[in-house]
């Protein structure tokens, strides 16, 4: 009797952590987690996030199995290969393959411009890539060159395969373009541009729209339906395994569950009110979501609940002591990637504590890029107030920032005076 009993207690605590862990949004990253993609077992998710890591985790218990690191910025893509290697894509142009050790196998390219997308092609041998740099390439697996497609007007957000291999590309020029093995591509015009690209396996293509608009084409390029899924732009799409349904996901945090024959929104998931980046689904009954609060949750898709709690605990605002101050709401944009007092530490961007009077790309830790490193700027009032009257891209070129300015000058005085108090 009581070799049975401690044989029940044995078996209780051995799952009671699991199951209490299976229930809670994996947690790890730094910043907002930009790309996910699940093995085909659902087993395990890898992400990437913009605090330059990915990390792949153990889906059933919220475990982080392996944290990858090489990039100089954001990881904004990722991708699993048939035999088991995991690709990432970064900022910092480069893609990444990694199997079992602590660093990459290989890089396998370089673009001029950071990594927006990646999709592996149907035989497996080869890995296409997109890129702001305003190409897309397919990278061959056994070394040979790529082959670079060219012809979209601004930076090409993302990249899938068709099943007879043919490539599909999306651009802020909205534009959707499906490419021939030789010649001009077919070039289908939408009224915005398009964030992201995913196709079903019987070639449809999904299209992801700025204007907040599904846009479901056929392999030929012309459109079969379009569904509007909220006011606010869709930023990432997933196909179930069996592309039957496709999630869309909005820069306002909901995410529409998508009946991908009948045209129709079956599911709204509502999440905390942050940006949704990233997505992916566990089979056909759940979904993997990533976002700007830097957690991967996950959903039930036959109820539309979260599986564990929605709200989470989280550390006591930092901007609650300058709540009415101007330049505190300026700021606002930008905590997602900096921090301000001594114990913050450095996210996808370095602290700004003391960063008055700090030589620039001197924070101990930060992966500055190499042509940031060269600069010579000295931030002070002066200093800040033009980088966000030029943007960053033209005030500190090779800078990882993302491209954003604050064109009212007062404004700008506010975010200088706010940043001057909070960063002492």
């Amino acid at each position: 009797m009581r070799a049975r009993l401690r044989l029940a207690l044995v078996v209780l605590a051995a799952t009671l952590p699991l199951a209490v862990r299976a229930e809670v949004p994996m947690r790890g990253h730094g910043g907002p987690v930009r790309a996910l993609v699940v093995t085909p077992d659902g087993r395990k998710a890898l992400s990437g996030s913009f605090d330059a890591s990915a990390i792949l985790w153990s889906v059933e218990d919220g475990a982080a199995l392996r944290i990858l690191r090489i990039h100089d910025g954001a990881v904004n893509a990722v991708a699993l290969l048939p035999d088991g290697g995991l690709l990432t894509g970064g900022e910092d142009g480069r893609i990444a393959l990694w199997r079992d050790g602590a660093a990459p196998e290989r890089l396998l390219g370089l673009h001029a411009g950071p990594v927006s997308g990646l999709a592996v092609a149907p035989d497996g041998r080869s890995v296409a890539s997109s890129s702001w740099d305003g190409t897309a390439r397919v990278t061959p697996l056994d070394g040979t060159a790529p082959v670079v497609r060219e012809g979209h007007r601004g930076p090409v957000n993302g990249v899938a395969f068709l099943p007879d291999g043919r490539l599909v590309t999306a651009g802020y020029d909205a534009t959707v373009r499906i490419w021939p093995e030789t010649g001009p591509p077919v070039t289908v015009q939408t009224e915005a541009p398009v964030n992201a690209v995913a196709v079903a396996p019987d070639g449809e293509i999904a299209a992801a729209g700025a204007d907040g608009h599904l846009r479901l084409l056929r392999p030929d390029g012309t459109v079969r339906a379009s569904l509007e899924i909220g006011p606010r732009p869709v930023v990432a799409l997933a196909l179930s395994p069996d592309g039957r349904g496709i999630a869309a996901a909005t820069v306002g945090g909901a995410v529409a569950v998508v009946d991908r024959a009948g045209a129709r929104v079956r599911l709204t998931l509502v999440g905390p009110g942050l940006p949704v980046w990233s997505l992916a689904f566990r089979g056909a009954d759940e979904l993997i979501t990533g976002g700007g609060d830097r957690l991967v949750r996950r959903w039930d898709l036959a109820t539309g609940e979260p599986i564990g709690p929605l709200a989470m605990n989280r550390p006591a605002d930092p901007l609650a002591a300058f709540a009415g101050d101007r330049g505190a709401q300026v700021f606002r944009a930008c905590e997602a990637c900096h921090t301000l007092t001594p114990d913050g530490g450095n996210r996808a961007g370095p602290t700004l504590h003391g960063v008055f009077g700090r030589r620039i790309a001197t924070v101990p830790d930060y992966p500055y890029s190499a042509a940031f490193r060269q600069l010579d700027i000295v931030w002070n009032a002066e200093t800040i107030a033009r980088l966000f009257e030029i943007g960053p891209a033209r005030f500190t070129p090779g800078t990882k920032m993302p491209e954003q300015t604050v064109t009212a000058a007062e404004d700008r005085a506010a975010l200088v005076r706010f940043l001057e108090q909070a960063t002492r």
